[in-house]
């Protein structure tokens, strides 16, 4: 296992999109796969980041996501097939094992997998080439300690643990920062970004109290990154 820092120079406004993370992550996954699949498979593809930074010719891209509104903004093409489905029913492995992918890809979506054993025991029965990234508990690390609040997501040591015992892998830990104008615009993202999944753990009183005294002017994440 490797580990790595990466720290943003710029602020967040200046990306112009809530989700450069996700967008850095898709971008590390598509660059350390030196394989240009012809078969592709994106779990939680959401509205296509990860399908817009492939720069080969694809024969097949199969995206999955469980938000129809992300399906809607997804690029489409003849050889695009867009699936609502959710990675935490079992049968849609079934249904994905009946056909044969050169490279399964996640980026940003497996941290909210409820059974993460699971879904990773299905992934490896799929017995295809993977390139996963998984946020962990590093990620807003500060906030939560300043809150006293317990992380929403898993250790990277428990997401590398679990993925040891189904997956034969490389893996490294990235740390990353984002910097933001104001705390406000730092709360503004972790609300519309996704990365929080949608999940609010303070109320109004304690999110001003947060805004307040917030000691920083970056996020911190953290992202555990599987390749086989």
């Amino acid at each position: 296992m490797s580990s790595a820092c990466h720290e943003f120079s710029r602020y967040a406004a200046e990306y112009g999109s809530r989700n450069v993370i996700q967008r850095h992550v898709a971008e590390k996954l598509i660059a350390s796969t030196s394989d240009k699949a012809k078969r592709i498979l994106d779990l939680g593809c959401g509205s296509g980041t990860l399908y817009s930074l492939i720069d080969w010719d694809v024969e097949r891209f199969v995206g999955v996501d469980f938000s129809a509104s992300m399906l809607e903004h997804h690029p489409t093409s003849p050889n695009v097939e867009l699936i609502l489905g959710d990675f935490n029913d079992p049968s849609l492995f079934e249904k994905l094992s009946c056909e044969h992918f050169d490279r399964i890809y996640s980026a940003s979506a497996l941290q909210w997998a409820g059974d993460l054993k699971g879904v990773l025991k299905s992934l490896a029965s799929l017995n295809t080439p993977m390139s996963l990234a998984i946020f962990t508990a590093g990620t807003f690390k500060t906030l939560h300690e300043c809150a006293g609040v317990t992380p929403l997501l898993r250790s990277s040591d428990e997401v590398i643990a679990i993925a040891e015992k189904y997956l034969d892998a490389r893996f490294e830990v990235l740390h990353t920062t984002l910097e933001f104008d104001s705390v406000r615009e730092m709360f503004r993202y972790i609300k519309r970004s996704g990365v929080s999944g949608g999940r609010r753990v303070l109320d109004f009183a304690q999110t001003k109290r947060l805004m307040e005294t917030y000691p920083l002017n970056y996020l911190e994440f953290e992202i555990v990154f599987i390749t086989t």
